[in-house]
């Protein structure tokens, strides 16, 4: 600059000042000139910065003191360049103490079990608020990313024994639901094999009673045919033939122990047509 050949790089802006005033506009990369002892300028760089905030204790709603860290990352926006010279003396310490303070406002409105599950929604807080305040210093918040958030030992202790617990209880649930649904499956099981074994019991049944039916129908039917067999033969048959029939007959009770019989009326009648039927043939043969 004190030959009044200024090179700045595509990356930078350069803030020009005359006799210590601004004098716009904001120069961008490239080679600029300066008037020795009247001019004077400002390299201002306006890539991405990311910069990381020590650990620092913050008090959670309920009372608990926690560690944190995170992350900024933040740029001069080149169109506000001047701002990031004019406004502030120092634009990465007021953006890291401002985050600071912003943090512990967030955090002191949540719980300690919303700060470890919800870290993403305090990350969009903490840049919402951020993007509020640092316009006015030609500044753009990026982006923020917790690292860490550390409770104290005790805290500790007592959040691994909850998660134990629910861990234990988790188990037993998921033992219990596997032992119910074993039983609801044998007892489902069983159920089928019972339907099983009595639809098969039915259709034997059905089958026998069937089969005793075809049976009896069967017998009937021999039993028909046999009678009508037997009343065809009979009306063909003469007195004789009867009377020889029952002269068998005669001869096989005679053959038993008894000592008195009983005949029917009609024997008499056929044994009298059976006596004419034989006179009559031996007068023929005479």
């Amino acid at each position: 600059m004190a030959t009044g050949l200024v090179v700045v790089k595509q990356y930078e802006r350069m803030i020009k000042f005359r006799l210590g005033k601004f004098v716009g506009p904001i120069k961008d990369g490239g080679l600029h000139f300066l008037i020795p002892v009247l001019e004077s300028g400002i390299v201002i760089d306006t890539r991405e910065i990311p910069e990381r905030v020590p650990t620092q204790q913050y008090i959670t709603v309920d009372n608990v003191v926690v560690n944190m860290d995170f992350v900024l990352y933040y740029r001069v926006i080149p169109e506000l360049a001047d701002r990031a010279v004019l406004e502030v003396v120092e634009p990465g310490a007021a953006v890291r103490n401002l985050a600071m303070a912003e943090l512990r406002s967030i955090i002191g409105n949540v719980s300690l079990a919303e700060a470890l599950s919800e870290r993403e929604r305090i990350q969009g807080q903490l840049q919402a608020a951020l993007d509020e305040n640092t316009e006015r210093w030609g500044i753009k918040v990026q982006g923020v990313a917790i690292n860490e958030i550390d409770p104290p030992e005790g805290v500790k202790a007592a959040m691994e024994r909850e998660k134990s617990a629910a861990a234990i209880k988790t188990a037993e649930i998921t033992e219990s639901e596997g032992q119910r649904q074993a039983q609801i499956n044998r007892a489902e099981g069983e159920k089928q094999a019972a339907i099983l074994s009595a639809e098969g019991e039915r259709q034997s049944a059905i089958l026998t009673a069937e089969g005793t039916r075809e049976a009896a129908i069967l017998n009937a039917a021999g039993y028909a045919n046999a009678l009508d067999q037997v009343n065809t033969i009979a009306q063909d048959a003469d007195a004789r033939t009867m009377s020889l029939q029952y002269f068998d007959t005669l001869k096989e009770l005679g053959e038993g122990s008894a000592t008195k019989f009983i005949f029917p009326l009609e024997f008499t009648s056929m044994i009298q047509s059976f006596l004419n039927g034989s006179n009559n043939s031996e007068n023929n043969d005479i």
